[in-house]
């Protein structure tokens, strides 16, 4: 092989380097951006030492596939929409609160961070090979769909998000009857029957 014809191969390489490059510079998935919408009307409720929460399960495979491009029911995660209105005269620091989902035979399912439930998903679907820029704007993107839990719940506040429960045995989530959503370490624990 001549130098000539190295150089262009070497050129053509680059080039080639270059696009895929570009390629992957998005998010892994498609994540759509976050809109503060009122709760949906078949939220259940529950109140407790001036703490009102409202919360439903996302259990259709469309809903979750138009916010997130990825089915997060098959990947063993269970989102859950909430919102909490504190009129507790005081700001509880959310930070100190602790989730969980009981279903009607008993089992725990736990509480995953956002970042947990993106390396779940990531799993799930046997994504290894990426751009890290790429799963690092996946990761922001899925973050800004979960609840806040950095700032302190100001009086008279009302905060929405989502809240993310993995499966007992990180099974695909698969039409789950009898769930019960607990909230910890709040003015007074808070129940309330998901569906």
């Amino acid at each position: 092989m001549t130098d000539h014809n190295r150089r262009r191969l070497a050129k053509i390489c680059v080039v080639v380097f270059c696009a895929l490059a570009a390629a992957c510079g998005g998010s892994l998935y498609k994540v759509k951006p976050v809109v503060q919408t009122p709760i949906a009307e078949g939220a259940t409720g529950a109140e407790a030492g001036g703490v009102r929460v409202r919360a439903v399960p996302l259990l259709t495979d469309e809903e979750i596939q138009e916010l997130f491009e990825a089915n997060l029911l098959l990947a063993g995660i269970l989102p859950v929409r909430v919102e909490m209105n504190n009129n507790s005269g005081v700001p509880i620091d959310l930070k100190k609160a602790r989730s969980v989902v009981r279903d009607s035979e008993g089992r725990v399912w736990k509480s995953l961070s956002p970042k947990k439930a993106v390396s779940r998903i990531l799993k799930y679907y046997a994504v290894y090979l990426y751009n890290p820029n790429s799963r690092a704007k996946f990761a922001e993107d899925f973050r800004q769909h979960a609840l806040n839990i950095e700032a302190p719940l100001g009086e008279g506040d009302v905060r929405g998000g989502l809240l993310f429960f993995q499966t007992p045995q990180k099974e695909s989530v698969s039409s789950p009857l009898g769930l019960i959503l607990t909230i910890d370490k709040l003015p007074q624990n808070i129940e309330l029957k998901l569906n």
